[in-house]
Formats: structure tokens, C-alpha cells, sequence
């Protein structure tokens, strides 16, 4: 399939709203028939994206993985925190704060694109 070029015939159609949440079945049937391609090979496309965002964010790797104008993926290693007094802002008592471990954080911030779709 490589080297080989697809012509997808694309129609400047508005969008339709969905009422209801899509299953992934459902995702999939509906990207292999605006695709023309099978669910089978779509299927792999997704699988296949799965395992680039991993390999971007995973332990001692680059922390970052951009999907072009819809979304941002990075992870964020927040460091370990020492248990400490402080006043609850809420009793206004003096309290111990628990000591808390390293952890990584994933966030997804969405792009410009994705922004502007939700308008």
C-alpha cells in the first residue's frame, strides 16, 4: 500500500451534529465510509496512532505528541511533595498536610482547529 496514491473525493458538506456519543464500532464504520477505505484498515490507522502517542509519551521519551490543529498530548512529571502543617482554607485549623510521591501527569490541551469546531 505504500507508494500507492488514494484519491478521497472529499465534498465541501457542513457537518451534521450527532445527538448521541459514538462507540468505537461506530467511530470506525463511519471513517471507513467518508474514507472509502475497510474498518479493518482503519481500524490499524487507529491502532497505529495508538502506539505513536505512547511511544512519544512514555517514560524517557520526548513528553510531547501534537496531532496537527486538533490536540497537544505532553506528560509532566510533578516531583515528590514532603509531608507539612499548614491551615486548612476552609476550618482555618493549623493541620498536616500528607506527604505525597513523584508522579506523571498527562494533559491534553486542544488546538486552535479543534477550538474552533466546538463553535
Amino acid at each position: 500500500m505504500r507508494g500507492e496514491f488514494h484519491e478521497f473525493t472529499c465534498m465541501a458538506k457542513k457537518p451534521t451534529t450527532i445527538k448521541d456519543k459514538y462507540t468505537k464500532t461506530q467511530i470506525l464504520d463511519e471513517i471507513a465510509a467518508s474514507t472509502e477505505l475497510s474498518r479493518k484498515q482503519v481500524a490499524a490507522v487507529i491502532d497505529s496512532l495508538s502506539d505513536v502517542i505512547e511511544n512519544h509519551i512514555k517514560k524517557n521519551s520526548v513528553g510531547e505528541f501534537v496531532l496537527p490543529g486538533l490536540l497537544k498530548i505532553t506528560s509532566v512529571r510533578k516531583p515528590a511533595v514532603k509531608a507539612r502543617k499548614g491551615i486548612s482554607p476552609f476550618t482555618k485549623e493549623e493541620v498536616i498536610f500528607k506527604a505525597k510521591p513523584a508522579t506523571t501527569v498527562i494533559k491534553v490541551r486542544p488546538l486552535k482547529k479543534l477550538k474552533d469546531m466546538a463553535l
